[in-house]
């Protein structure tokens, strides 16, 4: 949906309201008509305004633009990202009210944090204004725990090193724009020796942390194949489901997510590189990981498009 500039210009006490329509001005003031040329083929020298346009039309909205007070978060985004229902790109969240998810095979969700240029990609625009971002390649294989635990409150070794040693290796500009989430880890039930065909989201809720994983919820649902949408019909084509989700990286052996087994203590899932959820041992040396943060809804969104050759911007 396209937005509607008004402009209202003030001149000795009344206002006038300009229609351009075809290159005809109608005005409020007196009785005219007008042709002129449009407005965004007519040049000038616009060195003494400070701005960057150089016609009538750009000066326009270059003015509108700094007259509205700075659109922040993901609200920045979302005014100037059309929604779709297919194909990639991004998605009204259908879970979650006021949420929006990036789908697709490689959706324009590339942003450059931690001065890491394209080096994050935007999972989710939560209703609250927070991005969720997770790190576009691993930061190294790290054991879940090496207690063998999966209990991501107890704390885990690796809750412990991303919420403290990873963290404290950011800028301090990075730092300042990620907060506190709480973390819904999406387990998948263990029975008769195998994954029932569920994932519960509020099965493991994760306490409030800076830098978590992302779960398997959000790797299913990043696919947009929607015959892929359950854990149970991307399990039986996991090997067609992979190529229409973004966040499968055919490069990993393994990939650590938050999602554990709910009633196994040492059980952890874990993306293979064929494409299938796969368990492993918590204390499992040789899984990679790719760290997950939510911005906070007053980082400014300065630039990019998304594109990895153009990422968005922050600030």
């Amino acid at each position: 949906m396209k937005k509607t500039k008004k402009l209202l210009n003030k001149s000795q006490g009344k206002f006038i309201i300009g229609v351009i329509v075809g290159g005809l001005i109608f005005g409020s003031i007196g009785v005219y008509a007008a042709t002129y040329f449009p407005s965004n083929q007519t040049t000038y020298d616009n060195t003494a305004s400070g701005l960057q346009s150089t016609n009538v039309q750009d000066a326009i909205d270059e003015l509108y633009g700094i007259c509205l007070p700075p659109k922040t978060g993901g609200e920045a985004i979302l005014d100037d990202v059309d929604i779709v229902t297919s194909g990639d790109g991004l998605y009204a969240d259908e879970y979650e009210a006021g949420k929006y998810t990036y789908k697709g095979v490689n959706p324009n969700n590339y942003v450059t944090f931690n001065n890491e240029e394209a080096g994050w990609r935007i999972i989710s625009i939560n209703s609250d204004g927070t991005i969720k971002i997770v790190r576009t390649v691993s930061i190294g294989d790290i054991a879940w725990d090496t207690s063998n635990s999966s209990n991501w409150n107890r704390p885990t070794s690796l809750n412990t090193y991303l919420n403290g040693d990873y963290y404290n290796s950011l800028t301090s500009t990075a730092q300042g724009q990620i907060v506190e989430s709480t973390y819904y880890a999406g387990a998948v039930t263990w029975a008769n020796n195998d994954m029932q065909n569920q994932i519960n989201e509020e099965k493991e809720t994760i306490s409030k942390v800076r830098i978590a994983l992302p779960t398997l919820s959000e790797y299913i649902r990043a696919g947009s194949n929607k015959s892929c949408k359950t854990f149970s019909t991307y399990q039986s084509n996991y090997s067609t489901c992979k190529n229409f989700d973004w966040m499968f990286m055919s490069n990993i052996n393994y990939l650590w997510m938050l999602s554990p087994y709910s009633g196994v203590t040492n059980v952890v899932l874990a993306i293979y590189l064929n494409g299938r959820v796969y368990s492993g041992s918590a204390n499992t040396t040789f899984y990679a990981v790719r760290p997950t943060v939510t911005l906070s809804s007053e980082v400014k969104i300065t630039g990019g498009d998304g594109s990895q050759s153009n990422p968005y911007t922050l600030s």
